[in-house]
């Protein structure tokens, strides 16, 4: 084929958008955060279309965020809207799973195509800075007095949060049904309660409430992880001799019925940006735990989680 040829072909094909991403300049992703504005997912959504943007694999990113029901109602609109787009990506992880195994929506994850699980964070326990209760065992001791004078905030019901005050409370003697858990649509919600002491403790990624534990306004009283974070000094649930372990992952989706050669576009996309400068830092800033997996290993990953999480909140009395 000449060489003018050969160009013309591959213009005709970008203007109707058959040319894989990583071929097409000027590509803008537009990207679903199912979530309101402040949390965990906009935080990581926005760090990553940062991160593809710097990784020159697209030159811009729209955002759109669209809360509540643990991201089934963005996941629906996400689905409904993108159908076949290349350019469409969807912030998911283990809060969605969660709140799909408790809500059973009418729309599942199955319905969009998995790309890739992008980071892992464990829960961090908190308190406001003039509480009462100083430490996890104050809020244990509260909580087998009074389960209802407890007031659990953070995500969504089912998230991974609900999860562990939920597993904690089977720990320690207490009714799982009787935890007073209330759920936020997004982050920034959720950290409004805490800071003006309408729940009693938040529970949510340690990125999302590290400014104001550094600050002085949240007091740390616990993490999920099975040792203490890297330069995080907060006890972990564990070592305070609860069995409460449990990890939240991140991750990105494509749209539905999008060709594989489009999925393997998306995919070289996604792991270029994790390389790049603005995604290191994003992961070192907020303490994320870099967790990339994608194709096939990603798409069983998910299915194990359905699983294993479903049998966790079984046993927490969730279900």
């Amino acid at each position: 084929m000449r060489r003018n040829t050969f160009l013309k072909s591959m213009a005709a094909m970008a203007m109707v958008g058959t040319l894989p991403l990583s071929a097409r300049a000027g590509a803008t992703i537009k990207m679903m955060i199912p979530a309101n504005p402040g949390g965990g997912w906009d935080g990581t959504g926005r760090a990553f279309g940062a991160a593809l943007i710097d990784a020159k694999v697209a030159d811009a990113v729209q955002y759109d965020n669209k809360g509540g029901a643990a991201g089934a109602i963005g996941l629906a609109q996400f689905v409904n809207s993108a159908k076949g787009d290349p350019n469409a990506m969807m912030m998911t992880g283990a809060v969605m799973v969660g709140g799909i195994i408790t809500g059973k929506p009418a729309v599942s994850m199955d319905k969009a195509t998995p790309i890739a699980r992008l980071t892992s964070e464990y829960n961090v326990f908190v308190v406001p800075a003039d509480s009462p209760l100083k430490t996890m065992k104050d809020v244990v001791a509260q909580m087998q007095k009074d389960p209802g004078s407890v007031k659990w905030g953070g995500g969504s019901r089912g998230s991974t949060e609900h999860i562990c005050a939920s597993m904690l409370a089977t720990k320690v003697g207490v009714d799982p049904k009787k935890v007073n858990y209330v759920a936020f649509r997004g982050g920034g919600e959720a950290t409004a309660a805490i800071l003006g002491g309408n729940v009693t403790v938040g529970g949510s990624g340690y990125s999302e409430f590290a400014e104001y534990i550094k600050a002085g306004k949240m007091r740390a009283i616990g993490v999920t992880s099975e040792k203490r974070l890297p330069g995080i000094n907060v006890p972990t649930m564990k070592e305070m001799g609860y069995e409460v372990v449990l990890g939240n992952w991140r991750g990105v989706y494509g749209a539905p019925d999008i060709t594989a050669a489009q999925r393997a576009a998306l995919t070289e996309m996604v792991i270029k940006a994790t390389k790049s400068k603005v995604w290191l830092d994003a992961l070192e800033k907020n303490a994320w735990t870099p967790a990339l997996m994608t194709g096939k290993a990603f798409d069983d990953f998910v299915d194990n989680e359905f699983s294993s999480l479903r049998g966790v909140m079984h046993l927490s009395g969730m279900l």
